[in-house]
């Protein structure tokens, strides 16, 4: 993986874990601003390492380089006809020619069938190291999204427990306060003896 492309993704965690709130009576939605969000992950497509865009372009074509296999063996194949036909036309050695002929055309087509072979289990190489290395880097912002959500639940959950704590201890000490409720009657009584004074 470049170096580029964990920057990336550290700001993206960054983000998420800086500037994103959660939303309403969540505790694991946050929103997020889509048009920053895109520009990250547009930067991270476009930073996707060059071995990845070589091998999908090697296992796209795959069919021609199967086809590519195909038309060397068929042209062995063809060459080796080729001379068995010049070998039976000289009648005197046409037993010689038969048995030459036949191993002509049997070691052409074990080449032909070895170089299919060989295109075939490349790409298919290719394509399994492509999609391993395509699983590690998910695998990886797997981990870190993964270890941010976990981070960010454990904060608020421990924000709420605070909260209700503190809303608890109010409570209880309002309700330890006892206050008496004041009577009108008695204040317009001191209210007269005040002013006659």
């Amino acid at each position: 993986m470049s170096s580029r492309i964990e920057q990336i993704i550290e700001e993206i965690e960054e983000y998420i874990d800086r500037d994103c709130k959660f939303q309403p009576l969540s505790q694991t939605k946050i929103i997020v601003n889509k048009e920053h969000m895109d520009e990250l992950l547009r930067e991270l497509r476009m930073k996707t390492p060059d071995e990845i865009k070589r091998y999908q372009k090697i296992i796209a074509n795959r069919d021609a380089i199967l086809a590519d296999a195909k038309a060397k063996a068929d042209a062995m194949i063809e060459e080796a006809q080729v001379q068995t036909t010049e070998l039976v036309s000289e009648h005197e050695i046409m037993q010689q020619a038969y048995a030459q002929a036949n191993e002509i055309v049997t070691q052409a087509t074990a080449q032909a069938q070895e170089i299919i072979d060989n295109a075939t289990m490349d790409a298919n190489e290719i394509r399994i190291g492509a999609i391993q290395y395509t699983d590690d880097l998910l695998a990886n912002a797997e981990s870190i999204i993964g270890h941010t959500l976990d981070s960010y639940t454990t904060k608020y959950d421990g924000l709420i427990n605070s909260l209700q704590e503190c809303y608890d201890t109010v409570r209880s000490n309002r309700a330890e306060l006892d206050v008496p409720e004041a009577d009108s009657s008695d204040y317009n009584y001191d209210s007269q003896n005040g002013s006659d004074q």
